[in-house]
């Protein structure tokens, strides 16, 4: 008999998860990779937060940031970095993060790669909300936020409901997703057509996604969601990865199916818009991320908390090059992470079609 060749077939060099046991009999299982992958997206995150604070008109050095920052900076750094320049970075991280969380969830419950809120239709329905406050109403910047926070609740209330048949089930969300981001798009062109001239400007501004005059009140809410939603995510964590293997299976293994994927999809919304509200329609992070996490851990399932983290350093880092890479012209970072987005997807279905998966 010839021995079967199992080249291929072996893991590619990946630590296995190690279980830790504690002495009152409790077991935790840790993906060593994919702690050491979430280490360094958050060193990678802090350390372009820290040069993006200490780059502008006004430069300062690395070592004086972090010494501002810890109390022991001159006043006058003290106003730049803490009134004007931390307050545009905190929402940049927030946002991403909130962003790649939101995708992981959508792309986990819907099974689907291309299940992220761009696809769906969600920044496109915040959008149509921030649009309705600034062509009709001539709102504040509170009121354009509350506006796109309202249009992305509703519309993700009205993906749940057409997609609902005895539950909701991936391709219909999708399919479902697609439909009324093409209504809300429409909606968004006649809003443009109506506006004057001075309104059309501001909500193109706002349509491109930017973090440029962000303070401390997008700052706040922001946190406060994060702080409440994201434990409550990865809580869950274990009932979306077993129902990554079917509603029947993840059933019988005890997870309440409905109750879970409801609950899920409830706190992708409220990232989603919330992060939509604070900064635009970002495009392409809440798709990128979770695919460019799940490629670096090269671990199954839905991975949320390196999913968060990448996020939150596309962000940053593509708001560094929005600043400094075109000289005087600063670009939205809607803009870069757009190009970026796009040239990702492009390689990436390339790469499937030339593997035989599409």
């Amino acid at each position: 008999m010839k021995k079967a060749s199992t080249t291929g077939r072996t893991r590619r060099s990946d630590s296995p998860p190690r279980a830790l046991r504690t002495p009152g009999g409790l077991s935790l299982r840790l993906d060593v990779r994919a702690l050491v992958v979430v280490a360094l997206l958050l060193v990678a995150a802090l350390a372009a937060s820290v040069v993006l604070i200490g780059t502008g008109d006004f430069p300062i050095s690395a070592g004086d940031v972090i010494r501002t920052l810890l109390g022991y900076g001159n006043p006058g750094q003290e106003f730049i970095i803490r009134e004007l320049r931390l307050p545009r970075v905190l929402v940049g991280l927030l946002v991403g993060a909130a962003l790649g969380l939101g995708g992981a969830l959508f792309q986990a419950v819907s099974r689907n790669p291309l299940g992220s809120p761009d696809v769906l239709g969600l920044g496109q329905g915040s959008t149509a909300g921030a649009l309705v406050v600034i062509v009709l109403v001539g709102g504040n910047t509170a009121q354009v936020t509350l506006g796109a926070l309202a249009g992305g609740l509703l519309t993700g209330l009205a993906i749940y409901l057409l997609a609902w048949k005895q539950g909701v089930h991936g391709y219909r969300l999708v399919l479902v997703g697609i439909g009324v981001s093409a209504v809300a798009t429409a909606v968004n062109g006649y809003l443009i057509t109506k506006a004057d001239l001075v309104d059309a400007a501001r909500a193109v501004v706002w349509m491109t996604g930017s973090l440029n005059g962000r303070g401390w009140e997008q700052v706040w809410p922001l946190l406060a969601l994060c702080a409440v939603l994201v434990p409550l995510v990865l809580a869950h964590a274990r009932g979306l990865r077993m129902m990554e293997m079917g509603d029947d299976m993840a059933g019988a293994l005890g997870v309440r199916v409905e109750r879970v994927r409801m609950l899920l999809l409830v706190a992708a919304v409220l990232l989603t818009a919330t992060a939509t509200a604070a900064a635009g329609p970002v495009g392409f992070v809440a798709l990128t991320a979770p695919q460019l996490a799940r490629r670096l851990t090269r671990s199954p399932g839905p991975n949320l908390l390196p999913s968060l983290c990448m996020g939150a350093a596309l962000l940053v880092a593509a708001d560094f090059a929005s600043q400094r890479l075109f000289g005087a012209d600063q670009l939205p970072v809607g803009v870069v992470t757009g190009v970026l987005g796009g040239v990702y997807l492009l390689w990436l279905l390339v790469t499937e079609r030339r593997a035989g998966r599409i």
